[in-house]
């Protein structure tokens, strides 16, 4: 199944002053993936929060701009690797998933210091119960992010295409 976008929620987490608090953060975010760049995904940003770190590459659904954000990354199998767009149990997606769904063709991975062109693919059903459950052995706060909102929180897998 390609990646579907599913309804936003009417609550879930709120980050106090969201957007003071991106422009604070921005910074310390594009220095992150420089050192992760630079080190190939050997630095301590690789991992985070006990899960890996991987940097996920899409095309701004309304700007058409490239995008790079920070994300636990979950391998599943050869070449493929799951993303949880929970954005902390908030009633919205993350942006990232946004671009996404309008631009499917135009995602990139970056794991350690491999870089390549993926394919996203909506998990539904017992699939995503399943991802989700090995997602949470690994990093057990995203177990409850879904506690948080009444929007289904979307798993992503995210498979190569090309390097």
């Amino acid at each position: 199944m390609p990646i579907e976008p599913t309804p936003n929620g009417t609550y879930g987490t709120k980050m106090p002053a969201e957007k003071l608090m991106q422009k604070l953060f921005e910074p310390l975010a594009k220095r992150g993936i420089k050192a992760y760049r630079r080190t190939g995904g050997t630095n301590r940003m690789s991992t985070m929060m006990g899960f890996p770190v991987v940097l996920l590459t899409t095309k701004g659904a309304k700007s058409g701009q490239e995008r790079t954000v920070t994300l636990g990354g979950f391998s599943d199998g050869n070449d493929a690797w799951l993303v949880v767009a929970s954005m902390g149990g908030s009633a919205n997606h993350p942006a990232w998933f946004n671009n996404m769904v309008q631009h499917p063709d135009e995602i990139w991975l970056e794991v350690g210091n491999r870089k390549m062109k993926v394919r996203g693919e909506s998990l539904t059903g017992s699939e995503r119960e399943e991802a989700l459950a090995r997602i949470a052995a690994i990093s057990a706060r995203y177990a409850g992010y879904q506690k948080k909102t009444d929007r289904q929180i979307p798993i992503v897998r995210l498979t190569r295409i090309s390097e």
